[in-house]
């Protein structure tokens, strides 16, 4: 791919109007809102980049792309706004997503803002997350809230078997995204994304060998609870299931037996991740309301071992103090990421992903039994031909409104037979809905 410099023009002053469209993207670059500055480092499409300026407060998100030399225009009202830019491309048996974000952009009435959005480049891996269950739900009593019992699904999706060495879980700082977030400069951006790191909160879990992935196929991972939670609590999970795989590992220091029950005898120790602790608590705490879940693999180096070097280490906030005590990934070892935003704190969430790992968020409503599902790509999943009368469509809205905008029930499907692509634009604003039940209970 060739580097690019590209400036955007967004207008931005006292009249609304709404324009709206939805395209491909380009190699890389940075788009300012205001005056054209185009400059160009050999040869690509300027075309097509999706933009979307959203102001939160009021609710207002408009959409436009950028022509043949990058630019693109608003009129909006006065208010506080943030803009996302996204776009991809394939090349070579690869997918490579193209993703900016800028917040905080402040609109005075007949003045013209400019803001400069920086573009960052992910190259797609064969195996997403597609599920998070975290929320955790209500006990059979209707008013007391359970929250040991959350997981994680993996999918590979595509058509060739996955290889996934030393790979890992971690979640940035902070813990929830209501959170007063200090990670975030003068600037606006977060203090890690010019260093091209990712801080793992806490501590890391990892599969201590080669995780391999069939085509089309997922792998559960209990998170807490690694039993059949449905004995105690009806509208929980049942983790008691010889394939799937579950953290435990009490010796690492996330020995709480709350969290951490003796795993069911179904599932095997070969199927117990391991875990470093660089923090305090006994479990790693996994937001009930936000967590900014990623998944890594260190390659060459053995997890333990990278997350033990003092090199390593970095603090929340710049605060040294052991309880922000984090790990920096370097974000060219991310394989996916979800960033979730809690339900019911619009003006306090804040982002912790970097825009090459996630430009977007889902958010969740917790201990309601719900889970975050990744949307299918319907153009892709319709186009397999093994696919052909195993689709089921009519997906059901979720509790919240929220739906799959494929229209495909996925689930329904794959009992069927169905090999199913799933979205994946490092954008969960465009890759995931609030699910009403984890699909897990569907079995």
């Amino acid at each position: 791919m060739t580097n690019k410099i590209v400036y955007l023009l967004m207008l931005l002053a006292g009249m609304m109007t709404t324009a709206c469209s939805d395209d491909d993207g380009m190699p890389s670059g940075a788009i300012t809102i205001g005056q054209i500055e185009l400059t160009v480092s050999g040869e690509g499409d300027l075309s097509g980049l999706a933009v979307e300026l959203r102001n939160t407060a009021a609710g207002s998100i408009f959409t436009e792309t950028t022509d043949s030399l990058g630019s693109a225009t608003f009129s909006v009202t006065p208010g506080i706004y943030e803009a996302t830019v996204t776009g991809s491309r394939s090349a070579d048996g690869y997918a490579y997503t193209y993703n900016g974000t800028s917040g905080l952009i402040t609109v005075m009435a007949g003045e013209t803002q400019r803001v400069t959005v920086a573009l960052k480049s992910a190259r797609s891996s064969q195996v997403i997350i597609k599920e998070v269950y975290n929320g955790g739900c209500i006990k059979d009593d209707g008013t007391t809230k359970f929250q040991f019992d959350k997981g994680i699904i993996l999918y590979n999706n595509s058509g060739l078997t996955a290889h996934l060495g030393n790979l890992c879980f971690g979640f940035a700082a902070p813990y929830n995204s209501q959170s007063n977030n200090k990670n975030y400069g003068a600037d606006g951006r977060l203090a890690y994304e010019a260093e091209g790191f990712l801080p793992a909160l806490n501590g890391i879990w990892y599969f201590p060998d080669t995780l391999e992935i069939a085509p089309y196929a997922q792998v559960v991972v209990s998170v807490f609870g690694a039993i059949d939670n449905t004995l105690s609590v009806s509208q929980s999970v049942n983790y008691a299931h010889s394939s799937y795989y579950c953290m435990y590992d009490p010796e690492s220091g996330y020995d709480n037996t709350s969290y951490y029950p003796t795993p069911s005898s179904l599932i095997p120790t070969s199927h117990y991740l391991r875990a470093v602790r660089v923090g305090l608590g006994n479990a790693w705490a996994l937001s009930v309301t936000s967590p900014a879940l990623f998944i890594f693999q260190t390659h060459d180096v053995a997890p333990a071992d990278y997350a033990a070097m003092v090199d390593h280490q970095w603090y929340d906030g710049g605060q040294v103090s052991q309880a922000g005590l984090s790990v920096k990934v370097p974000v060219e070892w991310v394989v996916d990421g979800v960033e979730v935003f809690a339900a019911g704190y619009k003006d306090s969430n804040s982002k912790r992903l970097t825009a090459d790992v996630d430009a977007g968020y889902v958010s969740l409503t917790n201990y309601q039994g719900h889970s975050l599902y990744r949307n299918v790509n319907r153009t892709a999943t319709e186009a397999l031909p093994e696919n052909a009368g195993k689709l089921v469509y009519g997906y059901a809205l979720a509790a919240d409104g929220s739906t799959d905008p494929s229209g495909i029930d996925a689930e329904a499907s794959i009992r069927l037979g169905a090999h199913i692509i799933y979205q994946d634009t490092n954008n969960s604003s465009n890759d995931f809905h609030e699910r009403q039940q984890c699909s897990l209970r569907d079995q």
